[in-house]
């Protein structure tokens, strides 16, 4: 390469131990066609030194100057985008049409980059790779007649629904506007404008010029009235540490390793969590249990192992595993189902045909299976649902799915791996869909509430002008909500109250929505059926939103019954600031204590307790039958410390 560590020609080996111990990310150029994308990556590569030079040759060797154009280093910057353009038909038409990926690495990190293509047809590759990236780079053209374009819509959407948490957008061609501010800030109003309806947590905006470097690796002259980070900067500098999943243990058993009579490992991917030596664990759907024996790789056997390690696992027990099952642990369950709801992006041109038979491909695991119904597709432009017979190339709806037999799986918000999956004709054998799971399959009444439009096409969500991070800030908290569930009579209520009180004590701002006091005033008008609990949590899960929004903690004491409502009530305010507290206590017990149950008759309150499905992966649970209220409280606090809320 054109510059590479000194200490490749000291020490080979050290330079190798350094190299491997740096942190990876994962990213992807998209937007609309011809934003820039490809240009934009031959320019980091090129201004970070990360360039062959054989390649550097070979451009200047090939380049065409254009009339006009500015020579740098005896080559026309703008043919920088051929050192991702691999594909003769991509360097004849001058645009990208597969994914292109590229290595390369600085001194602080590792980087995988996928350069996807812009044009429309080609948008079921910019969804593959953008289904292993950490951070999305959608780039904008700054000059008057692009900005905000259809496809730079359809592309922030699909990088939300494949839960990339880091957006950067790139303001591309910065110079052809006279490096404005104006129009920067005008293009970053109008995206706000539009993903504000997108579940992006960390996003940011840079101005660049991809063609002449500007705020690429070196902060530029020409935008003097910008502060912030280069894009180097930043792609060095962002927090990716927390985005995977280390508590959830799921491996997908690829291969079955049975050298001699004497070994037998069950080889995988660990797709999310940790996993030691002599820790229990269970094999689906055979749900057979037994310990880790040893925990075997190519560099010898290990203590303990986490995602994303390859890894094979060996049991004390003769346990009945194969390709295509799941190894976890007991106390930790995927969801097992033959029934689920998912968002889909059709990646083909023959249109989807529910009811006809499909294979379904998830983790190690294939299944056949049928599109039942499609509920609706989502038009990227105003991220409004309507009705549709069925969905064609590049569109995405929310269909529901039945399979032939169960799969384990996981919500794709939780856990990106096992909530995953691509649909495959059985008759071509092509891929034709890419899906993400939401959860299992629920009626049609209860989902109206949750998907429902807005009541006006021309209704937007208003933007604050306080930032979030000026409200932690202020506050010295992180604003979440807290769904403290359980039996009717298990002590939600006095707990939430009394973590109002402590939180309050402690200088912060924390506010109780209680079940009862809401179904007295803003949710009177609904009873107790299933639809009518779903709906109560799905009023209350958007007023938690608003609070969170404007700083506060929100404490939600509802019954809740359903796991798919507050999974759901987890989506409205986001997954990340969503905590669930479950407070346990026998049945028996909570219905002595319970003096509105006992108001509702025995009939009733033995329906509620019935229908009562435990949370299956609490963030919390206090056993309030052998817990002093005081001391759950306290817990509550001790939890919050340590999750740094507070």
């Amino acid at each position: 390469m054109a510059n590479v560590s000194d200490l490749i020609e000291k020490d080979i080996n050290e330079y190798l131990a350094q190299h491997e111990k740096k942190e990876m990310l994962r990213f992807l150029t998209c937007g609309s066609v011809d934003d820039g994308k490809s240009t934009l990556i031959g320019r980091l590569l090129y201004d970070s030194k990360m360039v062959y030079e054989d390649q550097l040759d070979k451009i200047k060797n090939t380049s065409k100057l254009s009339s006009g154009a500015e020579k740098e280093d005896g080559f026309d910057p703008a043919i920088l985008a051929e050192l991702m353009d691999g594909l003769e038909e991509e360097r004849e038409q001058g645009i990208t049409i597969d994914v292109a990926y590229r290595f390369f690495s600085t001194a602080k990190r590792k980087f995988i980059i996928a350069d996807t293509p812009g044009h429309i047809q080609y948008t079921r590759n910019m969804a593959t790779g953008a289904s292993t990236a950490d951070l999305a780079i959608i780039l904008i053209d700054a000059r008057d007649d692009h900005g905000v374009m259809e496809q730079t819509k359809r592309h922030s959407f699909i990088a939300s629904l494949l839960g990339i948490k880091h957006v950067l957008v790139a303001v591309n061609k910065m110079d052809l506007v006279d490096y404005s501010e104006d129009r920067f800030e005008e293009i970053k109003r109008d995206y706000l404008d539009f993903s504000n309806r997108l579940d992006i947590p960390d996003l940011h905006f840079i101005p660049i010029s991809a063609l002449l470097g500007d705020n690429i690796v070196d902060r530029s002259e020409n935008t003097p009235w910008y502060n912030g980070s280069t894009l180097m900067d930043f792609l060095e500098t962002v927090n990716i540490g927390s985005d995977r999943n280390f508590t959830d243990f799921r491996m997908p058993v690829q291969l079955v390793i049975r050298p001699d009579i004497n070994f037998r490992g069950f080889a995988g991917t660990i797709a999310s969590g940790i996993v030691r030596v002599g820790d229990e664990i269970m094999t689906l759907p055979s749900r057979k249990k037994s310990k880790i024996k040893e925990i075997v790789t190519q560099d010898g056997n290990l203590e303990e192992a986490c995602v994303p390690m390859s890894i094979v696992l060996t049991m004390e027990d003769e346990i009945d595993c194969s390709r295509g099952d799941m190894i976890v642990k007991p106390q930790n369950l995927p969801k097992t189902e033959q029934k689920f709801d998912a968002m889909m992006v059709w990646m083909t041109d023959e249109a989807m045909v529910p009811g006809k038979q499909y294979l379904f491909k998830q983790t190690t695991k294939t299944v056949p299976g049928v599109i039942k119904t499609l509920q609706y597709e989502v038009d990227v432009n105003t991220m409004h649902s309507q009705p549709a017979p069925s969905l064609g190339l590049n569109q995405i709806g929310r269909v529901n799915i039945e399979l032939s037999q169960q799969i384990a799986f996981d919500r794709y918000r939780s856990n990106k791996s096992t909530g995953a999956f691509i649909v495959i004709d059985r008759i071509t054998n092509g891929t034709v869909a890419a899906g993400m799971i939401l959860d299992k399959r629920t009626s049609e009444n209860t989902g109206a509430w949750w998907d429902e439009s807005p009541a006006s096409e021309t209704l937007t969500r208003e933007i604050s002008k306080v930032t979030a991070e000026e409200r932690t800030a202020r506050y010295g908290q992180k604003p979440v909500t807290i769904l403290f569930t359980g039996l009717p009579g298990a002590g939600k209520t006095t707990t939430a109250y009394g973590v109002e009180r402590s939180l309050f004590d402690l200088g912060r701002s924390a506010s109780v929505i209680d079940g009862q006091n809401v179904r007295m005033g803003l949710n009177r008008d609904l009873n107790f059926s299933t639809d009518g609990r779903s709906e109560n949590m799905r009023r209350v899960a958007e007023v938690s939103r608003l609070m969170n929004r404007a700083g506060m903690i929100s404490l939600i004491s509802l019954v809740s019954p359903r796991e798919i409502d507050r999974s759901r009530a987890a989506e409205v305010v986001g997954t990340e600031n969503f905590i669930v507290i479950h407070l346990s206590a026998p049945a028996e017990l909570c219905a002595t204590r319970n003096e509105s149950a006992k108001q509702r008759g025995p009939d009733e309150i033995q329906e509620s307790l019935f229908e009562y499905e435990s949370p299956e992966n609490a963030d919390l649970v206090l056993d309030t039958e052998n817990t002093p209220a005081a001391d759950c409280v306290a817990k509550v606090i001790e939890f919050l410390e340590g999750r740094e809320i507070i």
